[in-house]
């Protein structure tokens, strides 16, 4: 199953299928409630996600700013967006999916097997002329039983040493990992060793993924090796999911750093890098 569904094939799907969940999780770093946006226009049947709330939970600094949720805080969560177990889910958002594919690796990590991004995001449902509906959706509660530890992760002790053993990818635009700005986390810079694929890279100028042999392609050009493991972070774990989409559309077996450098950089005995960019 492609990891990946077009408006066109989401339409048909969404007249014929009633096992079909469609989650909208529309979220950015200055806009975290996408919740207004949402009722004024989704595709219809989908139910808003709120990320900071629901996909991840409280913590302290030293955790990161979305720390992964428990496997019972996303359960009760999916439930209330009214999946059960044998569903189709479809995410999307309106920011080329660097918010949704935070939602489809919970919910693979998670134990679904048939979790899809909506390539292009809500601009491909747009452009192709399918309506909109407004307001909140009626949900029936789901039933559904996740389970926990299907995708790779790795932690603050262990990205460190991944930089000797194999590759580790900072998903930040270039100036972020250089260290020019530094918006929100206490420090600017990225993790020694780590090297920088900006995950706006990942797609073309109607936000669609790129073909699988140019990602993989990117990727190897960046220092990804098929021999090495290779793990992959962002500013607090949300955007590096794009990354890890893009890698497995690419063939490869990538590790989620959930903290990333916003736990990181809130740690003052862990070095921090400055510099050039590695990679592109």
């Amino acid at each position: 199953m492609s990891l990946l569904i077009t408006a066109t094939e989401l339409a048909e799907q969404i007249a014929h299928d009633n096992t079909l969940r469609i989650l909208d999780v529309r979220w950015s770093l200055d806009r975290p409630d996408g919740r207004p946006e949402y009722r004024a226009g989704h595709i219809p049947g989908a139910v808003y996600v709120d990320l900071d709330t629901e996909l991840a939970s409280p913590g302290a600094a030293t955790d990161g700013r979305h720390p992964l949720p428990s496997r019972q805080r996303l359960e009760r969560a999916a439930r209330s967006w009214g999946i059960n177990s044998g569903d189709t889910v479809v995410v999307y958002d309106d920011l080329n999916n660097f918010s949704a594919a935070r939602a489809w690796w919970l919910l693979t990590h998670a134990g679904l097997g048939n979790v899809r991004l909506l390539d292009g995001s809500l601009r491909a449902w747009t452009a192709a002329r399918y309506d909109l509906a407004t307001g909140e959706e009626p949900v029936t509660p789901g039933t559904v039983d996740l389970g926990w530890d299907q995708l790779p992760v790795t932690t603050l002790d262990e990205i460190a040493g991944l930089t000797d053993t194999g590759v580790v990818l900072d998903s930040r635009a270039a100036e972020r990992y250089r260290g020019d700005v530094e918006p929100i986390d206490p420090r600017a810079g990225h993790i020694p060793g780590a090297l920088n694929a900006p995950a706006t890279g990942n797609i073309d100028a109607e936000g669609r993924f790129l073909p699988v042999d140019q990602l993989r392609e990117r990727f190897l050009t960046v220092g990804v090796q098929p021999d090495r493991p290779v793990a992959v972070y962002c500013g607090s774990g949300v955007v590096a999911a794009h990354n890890i989409v893009a890698l497995t559309l690419a063939g490869f077996a990538p590790a989620l750093y959930p903290g990333s450098f916003s736990q990181w950089s809130n740690h003052a005995d862990r070095p921090v890098a400055l510099g050039p960019t590695a990679g592109g």
